[in-house]
C-alpha cells in the first residue's frame, strides 16, 4: 500500500478483472457441484457399499442436499451482503468453506460424512452466487446484466462441461484423489483471484481519499457545469413503483417484498426455479441411467454430460445479447417452448446399442441448447424491476439497493429447483419410469412457456418514469 492507497489500485479494480473473478467464483463453484455427479453411483457402490437398488434415491438425495442448504441460506446471505460495507470479505471466506467441504467429500467414509459435505458446500455456494451477482450488477449496471451474464454463465457451462468429463478420468485413472487434487488446486487459483479484486466502489472511495484537493475542487466544477446544461425535461418514477408510506411491519422490516408486487418478478423467480430444476433433473438421472442402459463406467458417463453443456458456451452469450436488446420474453417463451417436447421426446430413449446412445446424445444436446437460453432472462428481468423500485424509492432501499437481496432470492429459486430437480427425477423415476418422468418435466417446461408469454415484459424495458 502507497501513501494509503492499495497496491495496483488502477488494474485490480477494471472491471475486465472484476468479471474474471466473479466469472472464476461461479466456475469454480458449479465445478465443484459437477465433479462428483458421474461419481456419485460408484463412490456409493465401491466405498459405501449401497445396494444397487438404493442407489439412485441415495445419489438423488447427495444432490438435493447441497441445493438445500443452498436455498435455506440465500436469504440470510443476501441480506447480510447488503449490511457488509464491501462484497469482499464474504467473498473469501466462501472459498475457506468449498476447500473444507471438498476434503470431507472425497475423504469422507459415511453417509452422514458425505451429507455434511455437501451442505457446506451448499452454504458456501449460497455466497459465491448472492456476493458474485451482486458484485456483477454494482461493477456493469443493470442494462447490461445479460450480456454479462450470459457470458459469464457460458464461461461457468465449462466448469459444469469439465467437472464431469474430468471428475470421470481422474476417478477412473487415480481414484479419489484426483479429483480431489484439482479441487484444492483450482480453490488456490480462485482464492488468488479474490484476494487481488477491488470493487469499484471501494476504489472510487480510495482514489478521493488520496486525491488532491485542486483536483477534487477542478471535478465539482466539472459537475456543475455538466448539471447547468441538463435539460429541463426530467423522469419522474412510475406511481406503480412508489412504495406506500402505511406498510406492514414485515414489509419494513424486508423491503424486497414489495418488488414481488410485479407479475414479472414472480415470473422471473419461477423461470430460475424451474430452469434450476430441469438441470438437477439431468444430473439426477443421466449418470443412473447411463449405468442401467449401456453399461457406462465412470469415464464414459462423464462424457456423456459433454452434450448437455457443450451449447451453452456459445447460445449462453447469444442469448443474454438477445435479452439485453429485445427483452426476456421472446427468449423465455422460446427457449422453454421448445425445451418441453424435446424432454418429452426422451422416452423414445431406451436401452441398446450405438443406435441408442446417438439417439441419446443428440437429444441431450437439443435439451442443453434450450436450457442455455433460460438462463439470461431471469436474472435481466428481476433486476429490471428491482432496479425501477429502488429508483422510485430511494430512500427505502438506501444507497446500494436491494441487489444483493434480489440476488440471494435468485439463488435461493435456483437452489430450490436443484433440490427438487434430483428428488422429483429420482421418485418419478422409480415410480413411473424414465419416459413418463421426462414427460412430466416437459410439461414443466411448456407451462413455464405460457407463463412468461402472460407475464414477461415484451421488450426491453427502460428505466421506468414519466417525462415532465
Amino acid at each position: 500500500m502507497l501513501n494509503g492507497t492499495p497496491w495496483g489500485l488502477k488494474w485490480r479494480s477494471e472491471t475486465p478483472l472484476i468479471l474474471t473473478t466473479v466469472a472464476l467464483g461461479l466456475f469454480t463453484d458449479f465445478f465443484l457441484y459437477g465433479l462428483p455427479v458421474p461419481l456419485l453411483p460408484y463412490i456409493l457402490e465401491d466405498r459405501l457399499h449401497v445396494p444397487a437398488n438404493k442407489i439412485q434415491h441415495h445419489s438423488s438425495s447427495l444432490l438435493a442436499a447441497h441445493a438445500v442448504a443452498s436455498a435455506v441460506f440465500c436469504p440470510a446471505a443476501g441480506i447480510l451482503t447488503d449490511l457488509f460495507p464491501g462484497r469482499k470479505v464474504p467473498y473469501l471466506l466462501s472459498v475457506l468453506g468449498l476447500l473444507l467441504a471438498a476434503v470431507l467429500f472425497f475423504l469422507g467414509d459415511s453417509m452422514p460424512t458425505l451429507v455434511l459435505a455437501r451442505v457446506l458446500q451448499g452454504i458456501s455456494g449460497a455466497w459465491v452466487w448472492t456476493v458474485g451477482q451482486a458484485i456483477l450488477i454494482d461493477t456493469v449496471g443493470a442494462q447490461n446484466v445479460g450480456k454479462a451474464t450470459g457470458s459469464i454463465l457460458g464461461t461457468v457451462s465449462v466448469g459444469s462441461l469439465a467437472a464431469p468429463v474430468l471428475g470421470g478420468i481422474l476417478y477412473h485413472r487415480a481414484g479419489v484423489i484426483g479429483p480431489l487434487a484439482l479441487a484444492c488446486s483450482l480453490l488456490g487459483v480462485d482464492l488468488i483471484m479474490r484476494l487481488l479484486m477491488i470493487e469499484k466502489k471501494i476504489a472510487a472511495g480510495q482514489r478521493l481519499k488520496t486525491e488532491d484537493p485542486a483536483e477534487q475542487n477542478r471535478r465539482a466544477d466539472d459537475t456543475y457545469e455538466e448539471g447547468a446544461e441538463t435539460p429541463l425535461l426530467k423522469t419522474l418514477p412510475d406511481q406503480a413503483y412508489i412504495v406506500p408510506q402505511d406498510q406492514s411491519r414485515v414489509m419494513k422490516a424486508y423491503h424486497i417484498l414489495h418488488c414481488f408486487k410485479d407479475g414479472g418478478m414472480l415470473t422471473s423467480n419461477w423461470i430460475t426455479l424451474i430452469q434450476a430444476t430441469l438441470v438437477g433433473s439431468l444430473d439426477a438421472t443421466v449418470p443412473t441411467v447411463a449405468e442401467e442402459y449401456y453399461g457406462f463406467n465412470s469415464l464414459q458417463t462423464g462424457l456423456l454430460f459433454i452434450p448437455v453443456v457443450l451449447p451453452m458456451l456459445v447460445i449462453g452469450p447469444v442469448a443474454g445479447w438477445i435479452t439485453d436488446r429485445q427483452g426476456s420474453r421472446i427468449i423465455a417463451i422460446g427457449g422453454f417452448g421448445l425445451l418441453g417436447p424435446l424432454l418429452m421426446l426422451l422416452r423414445a430413449v431406451h436401452p441398446g446399442g450405438l443406435d441408442q446412445i446417438l439417439i441419446y446424445c443428440l437429444l441431450l444436446t437439443l435439451c442443453g441448447t434450450c436450457l442455455a437460453t433460460t438462463n439470461p432472462p431471469a436474472l435481466v428481468e428481476s433486476t429490471l424491476v428491482v432496479e425501477k423500485y429502488h429508483k422510485a424509492n430511494p430512500e427505502v432501499f438506501g444507497p446500494n439497493g436491494p441487489y444483493a437481496q434480489i440476488s440471494s432470492v435468485t439463488g435461493f429459486m435456483y437452489n430450490a429447483g436443484s433440490a427438487l430437480g434430483p428428488l422429483l427425477a429420482g421418485v418419478l423415476k422409480d415410480a413411473v419410469g424414465y419416459g413418463n418422468m421426462n414427460l412430466a418435466t416437459g410439461a414443466l417446461s411448456l407451462l413455464t412457456a405460457l407463463l412468461a408469454f402472460f407475464y414477461i415484459e415484451g421488450k426491453s424495458p427502460d428505466t421506468a418514469g414519466t417525462p415532465v
